[in-house]
This record gives C-alpha cells, sequence and structure tokens, in this order.
C-alpha cells in the first residue's frame, strides 16, 4: 500500500534527508554543519519542473525536510551480493530506516540517508543506491560545496528508485541504454544530446562517448522513467 501511495501522485511526497558523517573526517563535519534546506532546492525545482513537462496535475510532486544529522551508519549492504545475504540486508535496512524514523524524525514518506565524505580522502565513493521496498535511500556524497550540484543529481537518481525508476546505463561501461536512457531519444540527429536522462545520470556525445551531467539543469526524466513512476500510462 504504501508503494501505490508513493506513485499515486495525489499530493506531495515528503522526502526527509539525513546527512551522516560517512568518513568521520573533520571536512564532512563542517560541511555537514553549513547545511540547509537550501542546499537541496534544486531537487525540489527540477521535480516541479519536470512535473510540468509531462502535465502532471500535482504541481509540487516532493517536499524535502532536513533531519537530524545521524552519528550512526546504516547497515552496509554484503560485499559479495550473495541473494540470502542481499535479504538479510534488505530487511535489517528497513528495520534501521523504520527506527530512525521513529526515534528522531521527521514524519516523511521517503527517506533518504546522505553520507559526506571528504573528496581528498575519498576520491571515489561506494554505490549509492534506493529502495521501493521501504521506500528510501542511501547516498554517498562529496562533503564540498563544488560538488554540491553533482550530490543533488545522485539524490534525486536513488529518490526516483524508491518510487520504481529502474537504472538505464550499461553496468559495465556506464554508457547510457538507446532509447531508454536518452533523455530525448526522438531528436534529430539523435547524437549528440543536449541532456541527460535522470536514470543514466550521462549525456551522450556518440556511440562510446558520453559526459557526466553536471548538475540538474542537464538532466531530464525520460519517457521511459515516467512511465515506470506512473507519471504517464
Amino acid at each position: 500500500m504504501s508503494q501505490w501511495r508513493s506513485t499515486s501522485w495525489e499530493k506531495p511526497l515528503t522526502v526527509a534527508i539525513y546527512p551522516i558523517n560517512g568518513d568521520n573526517s573533520t571536512q564532512s563535519a563542517a560541511y555537514i554543519e553549513d547545511l540547509s534546506l537550501d542546499t537541496f532546492d534544486d531537487i525540489k525545482t527540477f521535480f516541479v519542473e519536470e512535473a510540468e513537462e509531462f502535465r502532471l496535475m500535482l504541481k509540487q510532486p516532493v517536499d524535502i525536510v532536513l533531519g537530524p544529522v545521524l552519528n550512526e551508519h546504516p547497515p552496509a549492504p554484503p560485499e559479495n551480493r550473495n541473494p540470502l545475504g542481499v535479504i538479510w540486508w534488505s530487511l535489517k535496512m528497513r528495520w534501521w530506516a523504520w527506527r530512525i524514523g521513529q526515534d528522531v524524525g521527521p514524519p516523511a514518506n521517503i527517506q533518504m540517508f546522505v553520507l559526506y565524505h571528504d573528496p581528498q580522502s575519498n576520491p571515489r565513493l561506494a554505490h549509492s543506491l534506493g529502495l521501493q521496498k521501504g521506500l528510501l535511500g542511501v547516498v554517498h556524497a562529496f562533503a564540498s560545496q563544488r560538488q554540491a550540484a553533482g550530490n543533488n543529481i545522485v539524490i534525486a537518481h536513488e529518490l526516483l528508485h524508491t518510487v520504481g525508476a529502474t537504472d538505464k546505463y550499461d553496468p559495465q561501461t556506464n554508457q547510457p541504454v538507446f532509447p531508454t536512457g536518452y533523455a530525448e531519444p526522438d531528436k534529430e540527429p539523435t547524437l549528440p544530446q543536449e541532456f541527460a536522462e535522470i536514470m543514466a545520470g550521462r549525456v551522450p556525445l556518440s556511440n562510446t562517448q558520453f559526459r557526466q551531467a553536471q548538475g540538474l539543469g542537464e538532466v531530464m526524466i525520460g519517457e521511459y522513467t515516467a512511465r515506470e513512476i506512473r507519471w504517464v500510462k
């Protein structure tokens, strides 16, 4: 029922963002201290603009609230991706998130746990994830103002996973998959594309080249993703 309500789009989904010092560094702690709702404004704007593009009756699909800074980390997923291990981790993760919501709030439909890391010490981050079962996401982000726009792409991407959107890139190459991973697959000529599809995250330039989107201003929700999240039939 929670999953059905999350894609009925009858009223805005409240998304709670919980900052976490992912590497226990002073850089991450300082960055988190300066966080405010303004940091995530372009996520809210992105959903408003994309909803208008698809003529969604609901003008504001998501409302973002900032949860308290958490001192504990979410359960880590198993490294070997053993199916039974993944199931057990998923249950632990959902229980942990439920407990956080009950203990410290705020009330929300979707919980996003954002672990910040000092980019100087962690130039590569662990894989982020979003779970439709449990309506939660775990995002690994950089504790850097210069990379805040990129962080918000990842948050929006994982948020869409929680409401049923699937990845649209080749996991081996990160290449956007045609046509689902193209923001405008009917564009003539098809390449180069001008925007990234949110569930691909990259702008296709040629059949073998692409570039990372720098901010949500370069990203769109494609029609295939819109169908998955029930914005169109």
